[in-house]
C-alpha cells in the first residue's frame, strides 16, 4: 500500500481540498521564510485543527529549533516531523528526547549519489524521504533508490503524468508530491483528487 503526503499546504482552501481527498500525510512547512509555502507555527495550529482526523498532519522543517519541533509534537499540531536541513544524528537524538513515543521522525536527504543512499539507510530516523533537492520540481536518477534497503517516501518532480510510473518502477513506502499537485503556484483540488485516485485506486 502506498501511502501518499500532499506537502506545502498554507490555506484554508489547501484544507479543503486534502480532507476531500483524504491523502494519508499533509505536510506544512513551517518557519522558512525562503519558502513561498512558509507558514508560522500559529498558522500551523490554525491549519492542522481543520484537518479531517484521519489526515496526518507533518510539519517540514529546516534547521529549526528542536525545541519548537518537539513542542508541536507534544502538543499534537502535528503527529510527524520531517526534517529538510542539515539535522545529524545528535539532532534527532535530542529531539526524540523531547517527544512523546509514536511521535515519527522523518529525515529527508538530497540523492545525487550512491553515497546519498547509504547515508539515508543508516538514518535513526523513523522514516526517511528520497529528494533531489533543487527544489525545482524535477525529478532525479530514479536509479538510485533502487538501491536503497528500507521504506522510504520518494518525493520531487512527482505529477499525474509520471506518479504511476514512479511507483511501478520503485515501489516506495510513501509517496510525496507539492509542485505537482499546484497551478499557478497555488495547490489546485482537481489535481490532489487525481494524483490521490490514481494511487489509491490501483493500491
Amino acid at each position: 500500500m502506498t501511502r501518499i503526503k500532499i506537502c506545502g499546504l498554507s490555506r484554508e482552501e489547501d484544507i479543503a481540498c486534502v480532507n476531500m481527498a483524504l491523502p494519508d500525510y499533509a505536510g506544512f512547512i513551517v518557519n522558512y521564510p525562503k519558502s513561498k509555502r512558509n507558514i508560522t507555527p500559529s498558522r500551523l495550529r490554525l491549519l492542522s485543527s481543520m484537518l479531517d482526523k484521519r489526515i496526518v498532519a507533518v510539519g517540514v522543517f529546516v534547521d529549526e529549533d528542536e525545541a519548537l519541533v518537539g513542542q508541536l509534537l507534544n502538543e499534537r499540531i502535528i503527529g510527524a516531523a520531517q526534517l529538510h536541513g542539515s539535522e545529524d544524528e545528535d539532532y534527532i537524538r535530542r529531539l526524540r528526547g523531547l517527544v512523546p513515543k509514536g511521535a515519527v521522525i522523518i529525515k529527508a536527504f538530497k540523492i545525487k549519489s550512491k553515497e546519498d543512499i547509504l547515508a539515508a539507510g543508516k538514518s535513526s530516523a523513523d522514516m526517511v524521504l528520497l529528494d533531489g533537492g533543487a527544489g525545482d520540481g524535477k525529478v532525479f536518477d530514479w536509479t538510485l533508490p533502487k538501491m536503497m534497503d528500507r521504506p522510504y517516501f520518494l518525493a520531487g518532480g512527482l505529477n499525474e503524468e509520471n506518479i504511476w510510473q514512479a511507483r511501478e518502477a520503485l515501489h516506495p513506502w510513501g509517496m510525496d508530491v507539492s509542485s505537482g499537485v499546484e497551478t499557478d503556484g497555488r495547490k489546485d483540488g482537481d489535481k490532489i483528487c487525481r494524483i490521490v485516485d490514481i494511487l489509491r485506486k490501483n493500491r
